[in-house]
């Protein structure tokens, strides 16, 4: 079982986020269908989210739905969202019992009905709790949201509620999805994929970004753990030089 002692427990990044890759090519590996790879994804969640909990990780951003998962085929859809929904009313006790909030990224609206209402309720259930935010990202596009986020801007200069030298980063990121939400300080995305597949294309700017083979069903406690100890052998800069983080250090 895997351990916390080389890990500095000063250093575990507030918000992790993850592109949960790989389910469908796990299960065609085992001779079954992708939704069963789907379904051993969540058990990979649940133990993420402890592991989370345990490490101290205040924020967890998995990317569930992107917009263009519509595509695939019809009944891995229609299996996706009875998933969802299956899974979050046979996890919502556990989570509310252990501080967990869910939020949601997303145009969750244009979920089928069943998913979208119990999202609500879940969210309504765990919204005062704090050990730990859950954040899903559903029918997400990341070009989308900063494109809303330009027509917002957009609107806000013409009705005079900002001018121009009001606009900046900080006041562009409070009209985003993530509005609430700091940006991750790293992303691990699964089964050897290495591009961000248009998900927080904006929150990403100076995020670490780690790339592993293993598929989504098989990250469990030890990956994450060993994600954290890659992470923490990063130097994070932020467009300065070694010499400059020692001396702030």
């Amino acid at each position: 079982m895997s351990t916390l002692t080389n890990l500095d427990l000063q250093n575990i990044p507030r918000h992790v986020a993850f592109i949960m890759d790989g389910n469908g090519r796990w299960a065609k590996n085992k001779g079954q269908h992708r939704l069963f790879g789907h379904a051993a994804g969540v058990e990979s969640v649940k133990e993420v989210i402890k592991t989370a909990r345990e490490l101290g990780v205040a924020y967890l951003t998995m990317y569930a739905f992107s917009t263009e998962n519509w595509a695939r085929p019809s009944d891995e859809v229609e299996g996706l969202m009875n998933l969802l929904v299956d899974a979050i009313a046979n996890e919502v006790d556990e989570m509310h019992a252990n501080g967990v909030r869910l939020l949601t990224i997303g145009d969750i609206k244009g979920l089928p009905g069943n998913c979208y209402q119990s999202l609500l309720e879940a969210m309504e259930r765990t919204k005062d709790n704090t050990a730990l935010t859950l954040v899903l990202a559903l029918n997400y596009s990341a070009r989308k949201e900063i494109l809303n986020a330009a027509i917002a801007t957009h609107k806000k200069l013409l009705s005079g509620e900002l001018s121009l030298d009001d606009i900046n980063d900080t006041e562009f990121s409070k009209l985003l999805d993530t509005k609430d939400i700091p940006d991750p300080e790293l992303l691990v995305r699964t089964s050897g994929e290495c591009r961000i597949s248009n998900f927080l294309l904006w929150q990403l700017s100076y995020t670490e970004l780690l790339f592993t083979d293993t598929h989504w069903p098989d990250f469990r406690r030890k990956a994450f753990i060993d994600a954290i100890a890659a992470y923490q052998k990063r130097e994070r800069r932020f467009g300065m030089v070694s010499e400059q983080i020692q001396t702030t250090k």
